[in-house]
Order: structure tokens, then sequence, then C-alpha cells
């Protein structure tokens, strides 16, 4: 699963990232640890151009009577996204990237769960494959929310967790992003786990649990005593 990620590039090394604008850049900050429910960064395509704004984490459907419903639908798994009503329609028109340069993890069980950093050993930004809609509440206020996408982990991340988020190749970016293309048939073959061998994991701490803790020290390594 994803319920935690980090992104702490600066503004401009995103935008150059993904050659794209952002509106009010006033409103971006580096964070340690985005979590759900937050505003996140996303880049959408908007028939001409990428463009970067902010999403609500948690993806709200069009047809959906309350907004809490978000709070079910952080994950999309890729395995049913053209079988659940809440992603059919976005899966086929409305597709992001969601920029990170790591995600968290719990690696255990029990009350013993140790929190992991993960990331590419390049420590390169890389694109977790997303989906967004908009939806509007009865007095006409329009929010605009996003879900992250998982798929069976790798074998690095087997150690950890089952699932991981998809992370898409940088060559295949701007295929996921193509509005052209709705059949969930060309877009399968893209949601696959991630190879092992650019990855990498390392302990942190478990402040990392608590959504106020938002610093350097979230993705500082921990020393285990073995």
């Amino acid at each position: 699963m994803c319920g935690r990620y980090t992104i702490t590039v600066t503004l401009e090394e995103l935008m150059l990232r993904y050659d794209t604008y952002y509106q009010y850049p006033a409103r971006y900050s580096p964070k340690y640890n985005v979590a759900p429910g937050q505003q996140v960064m996303a880049i959408v395509h908007d028939g001409e151009k990428n463009k970067l704004g902010e999403l609500r984490w948690g993806l709200i459907p069009e047809w959906a009577k309350d907004e809490k419903i978000g709070y079910q639908m952080l994950n999309a798994r890729s395995e049913t996204l053209a079988e659940k009503p809440a992603f059919r329609k976005p899966f086929e028109r409305k597709r992001c990237l969601i920029p990170a340069d790591s995600f968290y993890d719990w690696k255990g069980t029990g009350k013993h769960k140790q929190p992991m950093r993960i990331m590419l050993r390049s420590q390169e930004i890389f694109s977790m494959a997303g989906l967004y809609d908009t939806w509007t509440s009865s007095d006409g206020t329009r929010l605009s929310t996003c879900t992250v996408i998982t798929t069976e982990s790798n074998e690095m991340m087997s150690e950890i967790h089952d699932r991981m988020p998809v992370i898409l190749p940088r060559e295949l970016e701007s295929a996921w992003l193509d509005r052209n293309v709705t059949s969930p048939d060309k877009l399968r073959p893209l949601l696959r786990p991630y190879p092992s061998d650019p990855m990498m994991a390392y302990p942190v701490s478990t402040r990392v649990g608590n959504v106020r803790n938002d610093d350097e020290l979230c993705i500082e390594p921990l020393s285990l005593l073995l």
C-alpha cells in the first residue's frame, strides 16, 4: 500500500523534472511526511502540456454523496481498476502522476512495526501512478482529489509489505498521461512492479507515524541494535 511519502525537492526542481508550470508557487513547500487528506502535488496533461497542481489525497468519485468516502479511496489496486465504479472512468480519462522522492511503509506485525523509507538508489524524483476526479458538493463547492495506484511488491519490497505504489519508469510517464489512450488493455501493462535493483530501503524513526511531524528528522536513518 502507500499511506505516507515524501517530496523534498524545490519547486524549481519539480517543474524542471516534469517540464511543466505551476500557477501558485507560494503554496508549495518540501514535505517529509505527506499524509492522506492533505493537498498533494500532481501532474496532469491539459491536452497541450503537462500541468502541475494540487489534489487532495483520497479520491471522491464524482457521483459520491459524501466526501468522507475519500478516506476509503487512498489507494486503488491496479488489478481491479476497470471493475470498481469509483475508478473505472478515471482509469480511462483522468490519470495523473504523483511526484515523490520516497515513500514509507511499515515492516513487521503487531506492536513492533518498523517504519521504512523506500526510495531510488539514485535519490531521484519518481512518479507514482494516480487517478483523479472532481466532486461537487451540494453547495456547489468543487473538490479535486486523487488516489495512488498500487500493485504487488517486487522482491525487495516483499520483505516489507505485499503491496507497493506503481512507480512508472520515466519513459512511460507520457503514455500514462496521454488522454487519447482510454483502453484498459493498453494501460494495464504500464502498471507493473518497479524493478528491485534500482531501489533501496532503510529504517526511520516511528515519529513518521504522527502526521504533525514533517521535517528532516523523518528521513534520518535509524540505527537498529541487533
